[in-house]
C-alpha cells in the first residue's frame, strides 16, 4: 500500500512538472546564421502562456557552449546585451523574443549556423518543465531586407492602390 501511494505521488508530481511545457506554444522561431569564428548567434522566437503565470529561466542547445537569456538595456544612450535570470511568462500573453529585446544568447559555437539549417535548443521553464525545438537558421539580412520590402528609400511607404 504504502509503495502504491509513492508511486501515485511521483505520477502526480510528473503530470505537475509538465504543466508549463505543455502549456506553451512556440511560433515563428529562427535563429541568426553565424559562421564559427564569429562565435556567438541568437535565437528569437514568440512563446504564448495559454496557463498560468511562469517563466523560462534558462535554455540550452548543443551548438554553444553557453546559452544564456538575454535582453538589451539602453545604458546612457548606448543599447547593451545583458545576461538576465528569466524571462517572464505572463498568464495566457503572447512574450516576442526579437532582435533588439528578449532573446536566448548562443555563446561558443561550436559549428557554423547556415540558413536552412535547423538547431536544436530546448527551453527550461520554473516548474522544472523543458520544451525541445527545432529553431530553422536564418540569414538576418535578407530578413531585414525582407521586412523593408515596400518601403522607398527615403523611408516613406508606397502609395496605396486605388481600387
Amino acid at each position: 500500500m504504502k509503495s502504491l501511494l509513492v508511486l501515485s505521488l511521483a505520477f502526480f508530481a510528473s503530470s505537475v512538472l509538465a504543466d508549463v511545457a505543455q502549456s506553451v506554444d512556440i511560433d515563428k522561431s529562427f535563429a541568426r546564421a553565424a559562421i564559427k569564428q564569429q562565435r556567438n548567434s541568437a535565437a528569437f522566437m514568440d512563446i504564448t502562456n495559454k496557463g498560468s503565470q511562469s517563466a523560462v529561466v534558462y535554455a540550452k542547445s548543443p551548438v554553444a557552449n553557453i546559452v544564456e537569456l538575454h535582453t538589451h538595456i539602453n545604458d546612457n544612450g548606448v543599447m547593451r546585451m545583458r545576461k538576465i535570470k528569466q524571462i517572464d511568462l505572463p498568464a495566457k500573453k503572447m512574450v516576442q523574443l526579437k532582435p533588439g529585446g528578449l532573446h536566448v544568447m548562443l555563446l561558443g559555437l561550436n559549428r557554423d549556423l547556415k540558413p536552412g539549417d535547423e538547431i536544436d535548443v530546448t527551453l527550461g521553464f520554473a516548474d522544472g518543465s523543458e520544451k525541445s525545438l527545432k529553431v530553422p537558421v536564418q540569414n538576418m539580412m535578407m530578413k531585414m531586407k525582407k521586412n523593408m520590402d515596400g518601403h522607398k528609400v527615403d523611408g516613406s511607404l508606397p502609395k496605396l492602390m486605388n481600387h
